[in-house]
């Protein structure tokens, strides 16, 4: 039996189909009904009539609630009145499965009970819209790596030594030895980019850390490019051209997606090539100039961060931070060696920092240095500073944050929305 999705409207018109769904919505009348069908692809409009529908079909009038699953068979015809602008003429109407009193109606609802029944609320039009953006957005990644020729690498989710500092690291136990989940792929990338050349890996990571901002999850996903031969500049360059991509990706296939959000789409076609990109002491110039008290050498917050990202209407990218602040594996300033090689790119309209990356140390003796003075050992990094002893080469990487990107081109206000069951500091259910 043929499958006939909403989604797909335009291609049945005047054809009799079968579409199979749940009831998002209906209202009832003498003569005639209307159920809006929702079937994961989109909601259409069904009219049931007494004439046009057996009996049977149009008294499920007196029956069906929000959520029943039912299927539909009728002809298709453009409708511009309706959502999406077609709508179908139902000759039957079956019902699968009755739903019981759903939770979630049209009054307002507070956010606990919403995170309570984020398995249900999902379906709504809203959470709808934002994992459909979600899924082209994350297309876009897989499609402008794949398309120019890096090598998926995956890599693991259990390690056995901190990438980016020990403070947020959830320990387990891996039969009687400490392990930790994975906080980057990045030191697998770097070897990964030794073997391949460019390489990405794209999964979960977890930070433990005990914040309750609007911008953090204790498990988002992230992908993370590697590049042998590349310096900050050529990092940097990626890093533009992929989040100009993805942008262009969503504007092109989720207008009516971001229109339901509400979202103002001028503030995205507003984000060209190139980005700016500034030092990390003219950042520190423009928050002094806005009236903020901030010493070089501190690492910016949020709030500093909007105040930076506000004077330019695309991303920004700001480069070379205080070397005391940036990971051991980031290269130094050959110019200045109170200097990380390091890069942040920083949203718009006040979402924060959406990518981190760095050319990373290529001299084994700098990296062993700097391992120590973390308190770690060379043991623990043995196989990383391999990398150095067999062919040690210039490279560089960054990992863009899946959630943050969704949540600045959704426009919304919190990270939990980005995701399908966020784990925050105080969810762990649904």
């Amino acid at each position: 039996m043929k499958e006939y999705f909403i989604q797909h409207a335009k291609d049945y018109v005047g054809k009799t189909v079968t579409l199979k769904g749940w009831a998002y919505s209906f209202r009832k009348g003498g003569k005639i009904w209307f159920l809006q069908l929702r079937d994961g692809t989109g909601v259409m409009q069904c009219v049931v009539t007494k004439f046009d529908a057996d009996e049977a079909s149009f008294e499920l009038k007196n029956v069906i609630t929000q959520e029943t699953s039912v299927m539909v068979t009728g002809v298709i015809k453009e409708e511009p009145r309706s959502p999406g602008g077609y709508e179908i003429l139902a000759s039957k109407v079956e019902v699968v499965a009755i739903a019981e009193e759903y939770p979630i109606s049209k009054k307002e609802h507070g956010i606990d009970f919403l995170m309570n029944n984020r398995h249900l609320w999902l379906r709504s039009k809203r959470q709808h819209a934002i994992i459909r953006i979600r899924h082209t957005i994350i297309k876009a990644i897989r499609d402008y790596f794949d398309d120019r020729d890096f090598t998926l690498l995956d890599t693991p989710i259990f390690q056995q030594a901190a990438t980016e500092g020990t403070a947020t690291l959830f320990e387990t136990d891996y039969f009687g030895e400490k392990a930790y989940l994975t906080q980057s792929g990045q030191l697998y990338g770097e070897a990964g980019a030794a073997a391949f050349g460019k390489i990405y890996c794209f999964g979960p990571t977890f930070r433990a850390e005990k914040s309750s901002t609007r911008r953090h999850l204790t498990e988002f996903w992230m992908v993370e490019p590697e590049m042998a031969y590349c310096d900050l500049d050529m990092d940097m360059d990626v890093a533009e051209d992929l989040v100009f991509y993805i942008v262009s990706q969503v504007l092109e296939h989720r207008r009516s997606e971001l229109e339901t959000l509400e979202r103002d789409i001028s503030k995205l076609e507003a984000v060209q090539s190139p980005f700016p990109r500034i030092s990390y002491t003219d950042a520190v110039k423009i928050l002094q100039e806005n009236g903020v008290e901030f010493e070089w050498g501190d690492d910016f917050g949020g709030g500093d961060e909007t105040i930076i990202s506000n004077q330019f209407p695309s991303p920004v990218m700001v480069h070379r931070y205080p070397s005391a602040i940036k990971a051991f594996y980031m290269k130094r300033d050959p110019e200045n060696e109170k200097q990380a090689m390091a890069l942040d790119m920083l949203a718009p309209e006040g979402y924060g920092e959406i990518i981190g990356g760095s050319q990373r140390e290529d001299d084994i003796d700098a990296l062993i240095s700097r391992i120590k003075a973390d308190g770690a050992t060379e043991e623990d990094y043995s196989w990383y500073l391999d990398l150095r002893r067999y062919g040690s080469f210039p490279h560089s990487g960054f990992g863009l944050g899946v959630e943050r990107v969704v949540s600045w081109i959704c426009g919304l206000k919190h990270i939990r929305e980005t995701i399908p069951f966020p784990r925050t500091i105080s969810r762990l259910n649904p």
